[in-house]
């Protein structure tokens, strides 16, 4: 037997042992829909996953019926059904079977295209399985089992390239990137969720045809972007985005990066520096999440740590120097965060993310020094107090942007955040560093001053609170003792 034959038989008995798991649900969607005269197909993602032997909780189908007939018919198969996507063509339901919660989505059969300057697709329904499939993003997608009949459609042979690791598009790349060029983005998504390689001529396309994903909205484009990130391994999306161009579009920075070499780590450049400090944020990430050493199956990729640290260095394209025979990036922190911030707002991510990321950019240097000279309880308090609740993730991109190969460095390196964080858990069990107020609150100030309401409160708590990071608790009536006398000491 031949090893793609081999590989084609354990994928084979992998699918007949997750479909099977369904098969009550499967076959009562089947009935009702086979009753009204319609048919049902299990297709693309799902039929893709139960082949590789990870089908999830999420049923995807499709069928000959359209969309009002399909809630119709879902309504006597759940109470819970909802038709969100109905213009789509897509209703939705969920059902508890077998002692699991599932999800089912229906779609009509489809036929999409944009037109050349729309960033939305026309929906058109099909009226057949076979047209629905060749209009499918790649051949590993392009799958189905009659639901009713119980056989398997794969015209396009994608059982095979699924096999074989490879993304195919089912009809000429060109006129499949062309319907629709947010698949271009997908194929960076799959080499990266499902460690695929995109074939010559489908790779070739998306080189010639990338900047047509500027036509997508920014949403589904960012939408994509995360799911690439949040896969285990995002590199090899990364770096066939790069390849490809599409991050010239989408993610201008990231490209930029590969003209620069990082001052500290000159057998790569910065690009590859930002991947592999990612790598290493992902394997810190999920370090944290262990439970007796062991990985926690409910672990929840973190989308903020893995953007800072892909975009901790963009600023270093437009700050480099040469001073004194040396190459220098003055400032990166602070300009990266500004362009991040720009870049993330044009993708139209959440401003909580977005604040989040270009805060931990902006302070990603602050560690640097520590070791080299001794940081008071003081540089300790205002590093937590900058941080807030961003201190967990800092921690991660800190020590993940160390990817020296010098080991005398890298453990001087680790040695010294590790000395960080024990000082950080001694002054937090001492003072509530997570709660670091002053000593007095805005009516005891107005109180001690004889003072109402007004922006001189706000002066007067701000001089407590720095007074309260530099010396620790003084307790209320030290603090009103040093606030009146910073008040008489006040120019008028």
């Amino acid at each position: 037997m031949s090893d793609s034959t081999a590989a084609l038989s354990q994928v084979q008995r992998r699918a007949v042992a997750e479909l099977l798991r369904t098969a009550p649900l499967v076959d009562e969607l089947g009935r009702l829909f086979d009753e009204a005269g319609e048919e049902l197909y299990l297709v693309g993602g799902s039929v893709r996953d139960a082949l590789l032997g990870r089908l999830g909780n999420d049923l995807d189908f499709t069928t000959s019926a359209g969309p009002d007939r399909t809630e119709e018919i879902l309504r006597r198969f759940s109470r819970s059904v909802w038709s969100i996507g109905k213009e789509f063509g897509t209703i939705g339901a969920s059902r508890s079977a077998g002692g699991r919660d599932w999800v089912v989505e229906i779609t009509t059969f489809r036929a999409d295209a944009y037109s050349p300057d729309s960033r939305k697709p026309v929906v058109a329904f099909g009226d057949n399985i076979t047209d629905d499939l060749v209009r499918r993003d790649f051949t590993v997608n392009a799958m189905a089992v009659d639901v009713v009949n119980r056989v398997f459609v794969d015209p396009h042979d994608g059982l095979r390239d699924l096999a074989a690791g490879v993304l195919r598009t089912p009809s000429a790349p060109r006129v499949s990137f062309s319907d629709d060029p947010l698949r271009m983005m997908r194929a960076a998504r799959f080499a990266a969720q499902l460690g695929f390689t995109v074939e010559p001529a489908a790779f070739n396309a998306m080189t010639v045809m990338h900047e047509r994903i500027a036509i997508v909205s920014a949403e589904r484009v960012r939408d994509e972007l995360s799911k690439l990130l949040l896969s285990d391994a995002p590199r090899p999306g990364l770096t066939l985005m790069v390849a490809s161009g599409l991050a010239d579009v989408v993610l201008p920075e990231l490209p930029a990066m590969r003209l620069e070499r990082d001052e500290h780590f000159r057998h790569k450049d910065v690009f590859e520096h930002s991947l592999t400090v990612l790598d290493q944020a992902i394997a810190l990430e999920k370090a944290r999440d262990c439970k007796d050493g062991r990985p926690d199956p409910d672990h929840e990729p973190d989308l903020v740590i893995r953007l800072a640290a892909l975009l901790h260095d963009i600023g270093k394209p437009a700050t480099r120097a040469l001073e004194g025979g040396k190459v220098t990036f003055h400032h990166h922190d602070v300009v990266g965060a500004k362009l991040a911030r720009r870049r993330l707002r044009a993708l139209h991510y959440p401003r909580s993310v977005v604040d989040a990321v270009c805060q931990l950019i902006e302070q990603h240097l602050r560690f640097h020094g520590y070791g080299e000279q001794d940081w008071t309880d003081s540089a300790v308090r205002r590093y937590v107090r900058d941080a807030g609740d961003q201190l967990e993730h800092l921690h991660i991109l800190t020590r993940s942007d160390c990817t020296t190969r010098n080991r005398r460095k890298a453990e001087r390196l680790r040695r010294a955040y590790d000395e960080l964080e024990a000082r950080i858990d001694e002054l937090r069990a001492q003072e509530e560093l997570d709660a670091m107020r002053p000593d007095l609150d805005g009516n005891q100030i107005m109180e001690v001053l004889g003072i109402g309401p007004g922006p001189e409160v706000g002066t007067a708590y701000r001089y407590l609170l720095g007074l309260r990071m530099d010396e620790g608790p003084l307790g209320a009536e030290r603090a009103a003792e040093a606030l009146r006398a910073w008040w008489a000491a006040r120019p008028r």
